[in-house]
């Protein structure tokens, strides 16, 4: 004898075809997987794209250019002949070579000063962000105001305090200032804070591990998008650093490459000088090259170095 069956009631249809789950819509009719486009942040995202590559597709063409065709030639467009590798042939052969000289001391003030600087930036930024200790507050305070001083307004006291040392017109001079990065430390220090447990410390203290067998072991391999992005800060900043070997070396052989276009850039307006200006753009142009190459190189870990903390878990 067969039992009788049982048919459950069934849920309600959603409104639509039968039979079809419904969909998630936005607001004003767009759904989430094609987000509204806007048509003034398109056109605000295009200019400042124009703003930023015009002037280096100006400094890429007018490299190949000889000092006449710059005169003789449309600036955003080619000149009759093209000289970009004979350019860079006689850029690194000008005064001797000197351009060669001036790209290796950017090179050491860039290793040492902004390696250091990153370095320094690392261990201070860790230990203010798991570290408790008496003056914690005030060193806070310190690193924020240190932070809003624009780093001209102690070029001059530095000058003075390098000089009573003996220290200028040395590489010294413009190393150890770089190696100071207020905003490097509070970086870090925000990173740090967000990126390494408490408990992950904890656990390697409980197995054995030293402090400084923790930090190198346990911490950098978490701090790595922040390193990044440090580092590349203080690496433009240190590449492009001008005013201050401006004051510090007199020396043309500790020049970088800043100072020493100036240099060349300088020669038109003095009596008896030869204008290079083609050698001070396509110098500008080989100088450019490694920070676009580090940027793009180290893009995604500056990208998630950013971002970092932005999200409340």
């Amino acid at each position: 004898m067969s039992s009788p069956s049982t048919t459950l009631p069934s849920a309600p249809a959603p409104a639509g075809r039968p039979g079809t789950a419904p969909r998630l819509r936005g607001r004003a009719g767009h759904s989430p997987s094609r987000p509204r486009r806007s048509l003034l942040l398109t056109m605000l995202t295009g200019l400042v794209l124009l703003y930023s590559l015009v002037p280096l597709a100006w400094l890429v063409i007018s490299a190949t250019k000889t000092q006449q065709g710059l005169a003789d030639s449309f600036g955003l467009w080619f000149g009759g002949d093209f000289a970009l590798w004979d350019n860079i042939t006689e850029t690194f052969s000008y005064h001797d070579g000197v351009f060669t000289r001036w790209l290796l001391n950017t090179v050491l003030y860039v290793v040492v000063g902004a390696g250091g600087a990153t370095f320094l930036a690392v261990l201070g930024g860790y230990a203010l962000a798991k570290f408790t200790f008496p003056g914690k507050r005030a060193v806070f305070a310190v690193v924020i105001g240190a932070v809003a001083v624009p780093g001209t307004a102690l070029a001059v006291p530095t000058f003075l305090m390098f000089s009573s040392m003996g220290l200028t017109d040395t590489p010294w001079a413009v190393i150890i200032p770089s190696l100071i990065s207020p905003f490097g430390l509070y970086v870090m220090w925000v990173f740090a804070s967000q990126a390494v447990p408490a408990e992950l410390l904890e656990a390697a203290r409980i197995d054995g591990a030293g402090e400084i067998r923790t930090f190198f072991q346990v911490v950098l391999p978490l701090l790595a998008p922040g390193i990044v992005t440090v580092l590349l800060f203080t690496v433009v900043a240190t590449w492009n650093n001008y005013f201050l070997p401006l004051i510090m070396l007199k020396d043309p052989d500790w020049y970088p490459l800043t100072l020493g276009l100036n240099s060349w850039n300088a020669q038109a307006a003095t009596a008896g000088g030869e204008p290079v200006f083609h050698l001070v753009i396509t110098g500008s142009l080989v100088t450019v090259l490694p920070l676009i190459a580090a940027f793009l190189l180290l893009q995604k870990y500056w990208q998630s170095g950013l971002a970092a903390g932005s999200v409340k878990e």
